[in-house]
């Protein structure tokens, strides 16, 4: 639905990534009306974890765009791929920086709603250090919608990314902060096993597995990697079936998956590495 191009300021000497929808679309009221919302919520989400969206603007000629910081580095489901597995210090650290950027869309009652590994950007400080960065918050839905924005995001079930969609999302109920709760805990399994938690031939029986049946233990998924009880615990808890069971915020489960996974000794990561990352 858009173009996307890199950007060269030549006041600031800073490169910005221009997207552009596509004329066609800028026709489709309904295709503005979500870019507008796209805009509204990313210019409000400035976070060093977050990419946001820092201005929305029209063209004398009618191009649509929004212009945004770029994003240089590694998607995390390209990394996961290369690697097999990410281990399990740096799965923490990225994940407390996702729920960290999260948090901050949280507190403006804004759900991202299609958490997934290609929507996370690995990135490079200049100290040489990689950080994540949520991108895409094109299918954030603001938990107290105008009537206008619920038509929009009434089909939400078929906008999310149905393998890293919450039970609650697949059945189309009402949303708050723990869907993004569970995507994030069936981010981190996949990061630290290469695979995802639950199994079918069909992405339908994948789906049906996530409202039916409890996932593959982490300990079972990969047993050469020796992880703790209590890396398993926090998953489990975090993929729990009911909103209600589940940690209630991201930062809940950030924090519990860091002290299992600096307790954890048996992944050779240490809470010495652990300790390390965090304090980037």
């Amino acid at each position: 639905m858009s173009y996307v191009y890199l950007a060269h300021d030549v006041a600031s000497n800073e490169r910005y990534a221009i997207k552009v929808l596509s004329p066609a679309l800028a026709q489709d009221q309904n295709a503005m009306a979500r870019l507008r919302r796209e805009a509204g919520l990313g210019i409000r989400l400035a976070h060093v974890n977050v990419c946001h969206i820092m201005r929305f603007g029209e063209t004398e000629d009618g191009l649509v765009y929004v212009v945004m910081p770029f994003v240089e580095g590694e998607i995390l489901a390209d990394r996961t791929h290369r690697m097999g597995h990410i281990p399990l210090a740096e799965t923490a650290k990225f994940v407390r920086e996702m729920s960290e950027g999260l948090s901050v869309a949280h507190e403006m009652k804004i759900v991202h709603r299609d958490l997934k590994p290609e929507n996370i950007m690995i990135c490079r400080d200049a100290a040489g250090v990689d950080y994540a960065v949520v991108m895409d918050f094109g299918l954030a839905k603001e938990r107290k919608a105008g009537s206008e924005l619920e038509k929009l995001t009434a089909t939400g079930i078929i906008l999310g990314t149905p393998e890293f969609m919450s039970p609650e999302q697949l059945r189309g109920k009402p949303l708050d902060p723990r869907t993004d709760v569970y995507s994030l805990a069936l981010m981190a399994y996949e990061m630290l096993t290469g695979k995802l938690p639950f199994a079918g031939r069909t992405q339908q029986e994948t789906m049906i597995a996530r409202l039916r049946s409890d996932p593959v233990p982490i300990r079972k998924a990969r047993p050469d990697l020796d992880y703790t009880a209590a890396v398993e615990r926090v998953l489990l808890k975090g993929m729990e079936r009911s909103a209600d069971d589940r940690y209630q915020s991201v930062l809940e489960f950030a924090t519990a998956f860091g002290q299992a996974a600096q307790g954890d000794e048996g992944s050779g990561s240490g809470a010495g590495l652990l300790g390390k990352l965090f304090g980037r």
